[in-house]
């Protein structure tokens, strides 16, 4: 009925397809809908604050033994007092692993994100680095893509130089991956691919990258704190983090749930939990106390009846931000915690640590 409403059967447009009155009753008001409902006032408090990093939150990561090559393997990490995993996250996209690839399926709208993410991502690191060649602009940054999914992001990031690390919990996705990467031989030195968490790869690549991604990641992990700390710790001195998520706000739940999820079916239903979604300012005070500095913060506005996103000067649903591992940092409990642990056998894993996972 909804699709009916949506379109007019038998005519078309630009689109492919005639607006019905539904249709152009949204194509009107959208703009309109991100204006009045995502002013300041709209924003809903969050049920509980994010509290500011503390000792002892994670569990103990090692150090590289790689020699600065990409790792294809990961260990188990030792024993977390804090985890990142969110149980029955990954049964959610357990069914869609196969589906990464259809960009008329349940991820279009991730395939058409990478029109802004992309360039905001290569645009953010040439800024902040003198590394630059024609034709690769990314030549000479080492990424990591958490909650790579099938590699929708991985592979862009790849053709522009950068040699990317793919990692994700679910083993599928991972296959999902190696396959369509299969198809382009310009990738096969450029990406590479684990099936393993955040957690996992910390003990085996320890302050690695030049930049960590986690594009739709961060609500869907359990411990927002502890996905931070790992992210932090993957990185180089002045490195950059690169998160794109959605608002916690009424318009948020409007637009992202009721509309993409349970009337459009954009995004499959129950895909996202309204509690999970997390503020730019709460992600902002957290990222600080972690040592970061935050340089960006986008808002992003997705157009269902078009398929495509756009910057918006407005973060009321989707917002993209760019963080900045500070150079000098005064050494935590948390890292003296995890050099201690190291010291005394990281390898000897007593539990598996938990995952992260993206839509």
């Amino acid at each position: 009925m909804w699709r009916r409403l949506l379109y007019t059967p038998g005519r078309s447009s630009q689109s492919g397809r005639e607006f019905g009155v539904l249709g152009r009753v949204l194509r009107a008001a959208f703009c309109d809908w991100n204006a009045v409902l995502a002013r300041p006032g709209f924003r809903t408090p969050t049920a509980t604050s994010m509290q500011p990093c503390t000792a002892g939150g994670a569990a103990a990561p090692g150090t590289s033994g790689s020699g600065g090559q990409a790792p294809h393997s990961c260990r188990h990490a030792s024993r977390t007092s804090k985890t990142t995993v969110k149980p029955g996250e990954l049964k959610k996209f357990q069914a869609l692993s196969q589906k990464w690839w259809d960009g008329n399926g349940e991820f279009a709208a991730l395939h058409a994100l990478n029109d802004l993410r992309v360039p905001f991502i290569r645009d953010a690191l040439l800024t902040y680095s003198e590394k630059q060649q024609l034709g690769c602009p990314l030549h000479g940054f080492r990424i990591l893509d958490v909650g790579c999914g099938g590699g929708l992001l991985s592979e862009p990031l790849g053709r522009l130089g950068a040699m990317v690390t793919g990692i994700d919990p679910l083993k599928d996705n991972i296959t999902t991956a190696e396959m369509h990467k299969s198809f382009d031989p310009a990738l096969q030195e450029q990406v590479q691919y684990t099936a393993c968490s955040l957690e996992e790869m910390a003990v085996e690549a320890t302050g690695m990258f030049d930049a960590v991604v986690a594009s739709e990641v961060v609500e869907h992990v359990g411990d927002v704190e502890t996905f931070i700390r790992y992210a932090a710790q993957m990185l180089k001195p002045g490195g950059s983090l690169f998160l794109t998520t959605i608002n916690k706000t009424f318009l948020s739940y409007v637009l992202a749930i009721v509309t993409a999820e349970k009337i459009l079916r954009i995004v499959p239903n129950g895909t996202h939990e309204w509690e999970r979604f997390i503020n730019p300012d709460e992600l902002e005070r957290l990222l600080v106390s972690c040592g970061f500095t935050v340089e960006t913060i986008n808002g992003m506005l997705y157009n269902p009846l078009f398929g495509s996103w756009s910057w918006s000067s407005n973060a009321g649903v989707n917002y993209a931000l760019h963080a900045v591992k500070n150079k000098i940092e005064e050494q935590s409990d948390f890292t003296s915690e995890t050099g201690d642990r190291c010291d005394n056998g990281i390898n000897q894993s007593e539990s598996s640590a938990s995952s992260t996972v993206t839509l």
